[in-house]
């Protein structure tokens, strides 16, 4: 029971700092009003790490059901651990979601922009294009899973520290290629709170863009997949 309570509480946890983040820098009436994308990919990375962290030694900190399916396909993680995992990742994805709402209720309501109140929630592409904004989080998702893959190839790494490095991949793919999609490279972090937009009364919210969420449903899970299967090919 622990690693699923691990996964609902990390992946909570990483929404609320994540979606936390976006509401601070894009809802008018916050103190941190218009900080900009540098913050947004660093507290991104950051609501990542913390999780990772705290629920690391209990679950693993998938927190992602791309990854939890690709570490599952290459023989890394158990087959019969993965429903309940992604249960609980889309369980607190939404939690967290929820949570934001809460907090920044007031913000929702000076806000009149309709794209930015969801944007808070889920992502969506700077230029329409799905397949061109699949293959954008594939390859996000690729290069998340195929440096984790790689962290853990280095033996030697003092403990703890490959966390540290995880935040630093997920900056990194923000700040290279977020700007295509938003870089959800996670089906969790983007449908949880997605989800949570649509049931959530906020004012004057306008649609949840539902038309676009197989984007980064599938996008991700392709991507993690095909890298794993390189990694394990690759003769270390």
């Amino acid at each position: 029971m622990l690693p699923y309570i691990s996964e609902f509480l990390g992946t909570m946890i990483l929404i609320l700092l994540g979606d936390g983040v976006v509401a601070n820098v894009t809802l008018e009436k916050s103190g941190m009003k218009g900080a900009g994308p540098i913050q947004i990919c660093f507290a991104w990375g950051l609501a990542v790490m913390v999780p990772a962290f705290i629920f690391g030694a209990a679950s693993g900190a998938s927190f992602n059901p791309a990854l939890t399916i690709a570490l599952a396909i290459d023989g890394s993680f158990e087959w019969a651990l993965v429903p309940g995992y992604i249960i609980a990742q889309f369980a607190g994805a939404f939690v967290g979601a929820v949570l934001v709402y809460i907090l920044f209720k007031d913000q929702f309501d000076a806000t009149k922009d309709k794209d930015a109140k969801r944007g808070v929630f889920c992502t969506s592409p700077a230029v329409p294009n799905i397949g061109r904004n699949i293959l954008s989080e594939a390859i996000g998702a690729f290069v998340l899973v195929f440096a984790i893959k790689g962290i853990a190839n280095v033996p030697e790494l003092a403990g703890g520290f490959d966390k540290f490095l995880v935040f630093g991949i997920i900056v990194s793919i923000g700040m290279s290629l977020g700007g295509l999609t938003g870089y959800a490279i996670n089906p969790a972090r983007d449908i949880g709170p997605r989800l949570a937009h649509a049931i959530l009364p906020i004012k004057d919210k306008g649609s949840s863009n539902w038309g676009y969420a197989v984007v980064p449903l599938i996008g991700p899970i392709i991507g993690a997949i095909a890298a794993v299967l390189l990694f394990s090919a690759i003769p270390w």
